[in-house]
């Protein structure tokens, strides 16, 4: 690898490991070897958090628990989306920690140490024409209006404007975005149409 990509090494790992891990899982006829893909995740996520601080350490662990009761909560509860296989893939839980871990250590690239407040800025266009876009004209692509993506936006902004760890937020949101672009375009889960016993 050039030196100069040397920094984002992790970060390079965790934008080719995504959407391979998304792509095998989409291939899977049976839960079982989903489970391998569990362990190879948390094994990769494991390995990812040895050269980070204790306290990022646990802060990362913390993060994949939280995350896996929003993820029963938002899937298996409340059905705002659906994993192929109706469960919860072992490989969200880790999948979730290596997101977060790739927001903290993103912010203290080259990238985000020079031009932080750019990237802020541009992460923060980005999500509001995405989320224009989805009440606008994309639902001539999609069938449908995104609406909760366009009422959740303004909390988006406020972190980027108004938080000290604004970096770590703009690339937890690239992270997500190619996350879950990779994974409906792969078929790894549907969102549904409407929300749940909202109305939108």
């Amino acid at each position: 690898m050039p030196r100069s990509l040397c920094p984002y090494a992790l970060q390079i790992g965790f934008v080719l490991y995504i959407p391979f891990i998304l792509f095998v899982d989409s291939r899977l006829t049976s839960v079982y070897p989903q489970y391998a893909l569990g362990l190879l995740t948390f094994g990769v996520l494991y390995l990812s958090t040895r050269l980070s601080p204790p306290a990022e350490r646990r802060q990362v662990w913390l993060c994949v628990v939280v995350a896996t009761g929003f993820e029963i909560l938002g899937s298996l509860v409340w059905g705002l989306y659906r994993y192929q296989f109706h469960n919860l893939p072992l490989y969200v839980p880790p999948g979730h920690g290596l997101v977060y871990l790739f927001g903290l250590t993103a912010a203290r690239t080259p990238l985000f140490l020079r031009h932080g407040r750019a990237v802020n800025r541009v992460a923060l266009a980005l999500a509001g024409g995405w989320a224009l876009s989805g009440v606008s004209w994309l639902h001539l692509l999609t069938g449908r209006v995104d609406v909760s993506g366009a009422l959740l936006f303004p909390i988006f902004a406020w972190f980027i404007l108004r938080s000290p760890r604004a970096g770590v937020f703009a690339s937890i949101f690239s992270c997500t975005s190619l996350l879950d672009n990779f994974g409906t375009a792969f078929g790894n889960w549907p969102w549904a149409t409407r929300a749940p016993t909202l109305p939108f």
